[in-house]
């Protein structure tokens, strides 16, 4: 014979003296086996019910081949417990399940919609039905109408029968289960319907309170339709209520002009929108313009409350200049810092190079191609630095043709020019004095100066205080 279990015997039994018959693990997850249960396990599209064995949170309740699993958040011992149900999960469970069978029962009835699923979600609930497109008129009537059988405060009863006797009771039901074996629970709307069904129900539909459809939307050659029942349509309302007062104090509204004002604002919103990035643009011009503007080959610029975009504008524009020069761009804003190196239409600096430079130097990191590279900071504390690494390089460039090459002549090498970022590509890098150890060191400078045989030298305008191997300070 077929146990029936308290949950199903008596839904509204909020405790139980039980034994623990056995325990176990599913996967990582403790569980026990008991005498008798107060939990509904999951099954009939309603959630499982949760509660307390003595101490111990049930995290889950399962039915696995035939016996009845309670997940546990820690190991429970053999004997004899106590199990609490968790009553306001289930008393909602109860209000949205009954509601369901109410709701599916009239619409069959009224309009022939049948329903193909249902689903009990934490905040809200649905069915699917075979109908695409219900009418905005056909739902409200639906909704008048449940609401009439909920006042009517029609009895809710559960009962077993045999499977012989379904045929004659007119039932509703969506098919047994497979394998389905002994006699069959029934849930009846007294004057409604009498329904298959496992869950656990209100003993009167007075109990539902109220239900209130959200809306319909296509799925799957049907519809879903949302809907709310009992304690879940007070504390949506409340929720409304509390979010309708937030809103007219922001507005200074009331409640039927919160849509139009909430649009106007939204309009002027996006205006102003265009207009900030009408000016945006403008300023890039004239920041690009001032850049092109000095006759220098190295040019720095740094923009607060402002971003990626905004560098990648005044870079397009100095880059299309005629212009032989290189920039540092950086900016800091809301989204954090940000740097970007770009060259000028006739840049000879290797552009790529000194920005993977300039991103060591930052601490940071980017990428790019041609004559733009760009890269994202932590912070921009290292500045400083990175000026100097395009300085230095700039610097290099401008010099080597006269100075550095001459020197290097001088030393027997008449090919020389400088490589990287300072030019020198038609001699090995391994064979050139100048380059020899990291380009990116700080040494790397007083090396060079020394490789080219005048160790006082100084670069005009870059002030390190950075102290060479041999002692020279740049």
């Amino acid at each position: 014979m077929t146990q029936i279990f308290t949950y199903e015997s008596q839904p509204y039994a909020t405790e139980l003296e039980v034994t623990v018959l056995s325990v176990g693990e599913d996967g990582k997850r403790p569980f026990a086996i008991l005498d008798d249960t107060v939990l509904y396990p999951e099954g009939g599209g309603q959630p499982p019910d949760h509660g307390r064995l003595d101490e111990i949170r049930v995290l889950d309740v399962q039915k696995v081949d035939g016996e009845i699993r309670h997940v546990l958040a820690s190991p429970a011992t053999l004997g004899k417990s106590v199990l609490q149900l968790d009553w306001p999960r289930r008393y909602d469970h109860m209000q949205q399940h009954t509601a369901q069978h109410l709701l599916t029962a009239v619409a069959v009835e009224r309009f022939g919609w049948q329903t193909t699923s249902f689903h009990l979600f934490q905040d809200a609930s649905d069915i699917e039905l075979d109908v695409r497109d219900p009418s905005p008129e056909d739902l409200q009537e639906l909704e008048e109408r449940v609401n009439a059988e909920i006042r009517a405060a029609r009895p809710v009863t559960a009962y077993r029968v045999e499977p012989g006797e379904l045929e004659g009771l007119g039932v509703r039901s969506r098919g047994l289960p497979a394998g389905h074996q002994g006699n069959v629970r029934l849930v009846e709307i007294e004057g409604i319907e009498r329904n298959t069904c496992g869950g656990t129900h209100l003993g009167s539909t007075s109990e539902i309170e109220s239900l209130v459809l959200l809306g319909a939307e296509p799925k799957r050659g049907g519809s879903v339709l949302r809907w709310l029942a009992g304690g879940r349509v007070r504390r949506r309302l409340g929720q409304w209520e509390a979010r309708g007062a937030e809103l007219r104090r922001i507005f200074g509204t009331a409640d039927d002009q919160l849509a139009a004002t909430a649009q106007l604002k939204l309009d002027q919103l996006q205006q102003a929108g265009r207009q900030q990035r009408a000016l945006e643009e403008r300023l890039a011009e004239t920041s690009a313009d001032a850049l092109i503007s000095r006759d220098d080959l190295f040019v720095e610029a740094h923009f607060d409350d402002a971003d990626m975009g905004f560098l990648q504008r005044v870079a397009r524009r100095f880059g299309s200049a005629d212009h032989s020069g290189i920039a540092l761009l950086t900016a800091s804003g809301a989204k954090g810092s940000c740097f970007l190196v770009a060259g000028g239409k006739t840049c000879a600096v290797d552009v790529q190079a000194a920005g993977r430079a300039v991103a060591e130097a930052l601490g940071g990191r980017g990428g790019g191609s041609g004559s733009l590279f760009q890269g994202k900071v932590e912070s921009l504390s290292q500045r400083p630095r990175a000026l100097l690494v395009l300085e230095v390089a700039t610097t290099l460039r401008e010099a080597a043709q006269d100075t550095i090459a001459r020197r290097a002549r001088a030393l027997g090498d008449p090919r020389t020019r400088l490589h990287g970022v300072h030019g020198l590509s038609e001699i090995p890098e391994r064979d050139c004095a100048a380059c020899t150890g990291s380009r990116r060191s700080p040494n790397a400078i007083a090396r060079r100066a020394q490789a080219l045989g005048d160790p006082r030298t100084r670069l005009r305008g870059v002030q390190t205080g950075w102290e060479g191997s041999n002692g020279l300070t740049i």
